[in-house]
């Protein structure tokens, strides 16, 4: 593995310049029937390695990949990857050069590793989702606060890069150690905001497909995406897979930072459900994935010729393990078919599935489709709550129009 060249980075530094500038918008159509009706949004088309996104937010970058890209391959193009940030102070130029990773606290010998340093070690690639804690959170009911997303914070990638365990090794760490925490260079707005920090327990931390990556898709990581490194935590929310990662810390004791202790929490009850308004739950850190599908070859409200067979694709991933079975309805949900499988690209990834359906009588109809993974965890009929708006994997239903 080779790390970027100056030019290349470079070339990244200036083209983030624009960031300081609004970027062009233009206007949308509801992409999503939010509960409410609220579903337009603008489109962004200036952000620097950037597509068409749809923009959440400019300060700092929030940008939802467009829910028809998605039905382009298994593989989410890095320009068209959804972006997230926490704090508004984001790097805008980096010197790889100069870039260091710093590995201390509970470890025998501290390390300040180097691009090219972390290149000698074993280079391995994975493909894994990338999926916003909140992702569909614009589709909870009663609706709750945060970035109203859609269905396309989230995104799939061959990352390729360095194992995690293989750097703590290096270091050596000592018996004491319980927790891994993680931090990049993005910093808070005010001085006393919380550093955004998020922890792994070292067991979950020295798992194979933990990763320091230096590429996403054969290129070099986007600078909205985390350049020159990030973590890669499959299976689990994006919230741990920390951009432009520069700090490894090793802890003896649980993290009781802002960010584990307070954010991303989620109720500790099946699905993260609880009721509105329930009081007296017990709170734990967001961790794995949940099974999900999703159509991507109609949109909501397409018109199918009546008693038609007609062929449909989608994407489904298994959470935190891989893809067993994808079933579809034509009728709602009432009755159930296999669809075919694509090619597995691995437990952390995106699958394709297509599957041909017989289109009813004339009037309204709704398509489901439907994910079970290979624990046996099948998508839920009923969506889940909590006030984060976290973790939502419901059956997908698209309404079609049958002429």
């Amino acid at each position: 593995m080779s790390a970027p060249s100056r030019r290349a980075m470079l070339a990244q530094a200036s083209s983030m310049l624009a960031l300081a500038s609004a970027p062009a918008l233009a206007a949308a159509g509801p992409d999503f029937a939010f509960p409410g009706g609220n579903g337009a949004r603008p489109l962004a088309k200036d952000f620097p390695q950037k597509g068409t996104m749809v923009l959440q937010r400019s300060r700092p970058p929030l940008l939802e990949t467009p829910f028809t890209d998605f039905d382009s391959g298994v593989f989410t193009p890095n320009e068209k990857f959804f972006v997230r940030w926490h704090w508004s102070v984001i790097p805008t130029e980096i010197d790889p050069a100069a870039y260091r990773l710093k590995v201390h606290g509970q470890v025998e010998r501290e390390l300040s590793l180097s691009l090219s340093e972390l290149a000698g070690f074993e280079r391995i690639e994975i493909a894994a989702v990338n999926q916003c804690s909140g992702n569909s959170r614009g589709f909870f009911e009663p609706r709750v606060p945060g970035a109203q997303w859609g269905n396309g914070g989230m995104g799939n990638a061959r990352w390729a890069g360095v194992r995690l365990r293989d750097v703590l090794d290096k270091a050596g760490v000592k018996a004491g150690a319980v927790a891994v925490r993680f931090s990049g260079l993005d910093q808070p707005t005010v001085s006393e905001g919380p550093w955004f920090r998020k922890s792994l327990a070292i067991d979950r931390a020295r798992q194979p497909e933990v990763i320091i990556a230096t590429t996403m898709n054969g290129k070099p990581l986007p600078m909205l995406n985390g350049y020159p490194i990030r973590l890669v935590v499959p299976g689990w929310y994006s919230t741990y897979w920390i951009k432009t990662l520069n700090d490894i810390e090793l802890l003896d004791a649980p993290d009781d930072n802002y960010w584990m202790k307070t954010a991303y929490l989620i109720p500790d009850t099946p699905r993260a459900d609880i009721k509105p308004g329930q009081a007296g739950v017990t709170m734990v850190p967001i961790n794995r994935m949940v099974p999900r599908s999703f159509i991507t070859s109609l949109g909501a409200g397409v018109k199918l010729k009546a008693r038609s067979n007609v062929t449909i694709r989608g994407l489904a991933m298994g959470g935190d393990c891989g893809v067993a079975k994808v079933e579809v309805s034509a009728d709602g949900g009432q009755s159930w078919s296999d669809a075919k499988l694509g090619r597995d690209e691995g437990p952390y990834s995106f699958r394709q599935w297509t599957a041909k359906i017989a289109v009813p009588g004339l009037g309204d109809a709704t398509l489901a489709v439907r994910c079970t993974n290979t624990k046996g965890e099948a998508q839920p009929d009923k969506a889940n709550w909590n006030p984060s708006g976290f973790m939502r994997n419901v059956v997908e239903r698209l309404p079609v129009t049958v002429i």
